[in-house]
């Protein structure tokens, strides 16, 4: 084989159809839409439309409400901090904050802050500012001599002030 033989197997390009170009393209005159009608114009919306029947997007049950401004934590469990200083990144009874979380690699993007939560077991002594933080996940640092503070306002605390 030379390179001046190099060319496609046959079938692997093919040409597009210029629809509208005459009767001899075999797609002239209608273009392939048939003959007179609303599908046979140009600016159809129709997509949606089953005959007047009631149309399936319709007939079907709306569930739900999503908040447009609601909260979006990046969550980080008690299992994979334990993992993150058994691994050396923290050491023990260390100052972790988002910043310190983000460095680790533990959590990607902040979005509205961290979130910690109770899977897993912790058995290191650590002092934790996040912006929440579960009940359960508190109580396992809390039971080992460390601390959570809490950057974001409970809803409750928020509401009394309000």
């Amino acid at each position: 084989m030379k390179l001046n033989e190099i060319k496609d197997n046959d079938g692997a390009r093919k040409d597009r159809v210029r629809v509208g170009r005459g009767i001899g393209s075999g797609v002239g005159k209608t273009g392939g839409r048939g003959q007179k009608g609303q599908k046979s114009r140009s600016g159809v919306s129709i997509k949606g439309f089953e005959g007047g029947q009631m149309p399936l997007h319709m007939r079907l049950p709306k569930r739900g409400f999503n908040k447009p401004n609601r909260k979006e934590w990046s969550e980080i469990n008690l299992g994979g901090l334990q993992k993150a200083v058994d691994a050396g990144k923290f050491a023990a009874g260390a100052s972790i904050d988002q910043a310190a979380l983000i460095e680790a690699g533990l959590v990607t993007h902040a979005r509205d802050g961290v979130r910690l939560l109770g899977k897993g077991t912790l058995t290191t002594k650590l002092s934790l500012t996040v912006a929440g933080a579960s009940a359960a996940a508190k109580a396992a640092v809390e039971a080992l001599g460390g601390t959570v503070t809490l950057t974001a306002k409970p809803k409750a605390e928020a509401e009394a002030q309000a």
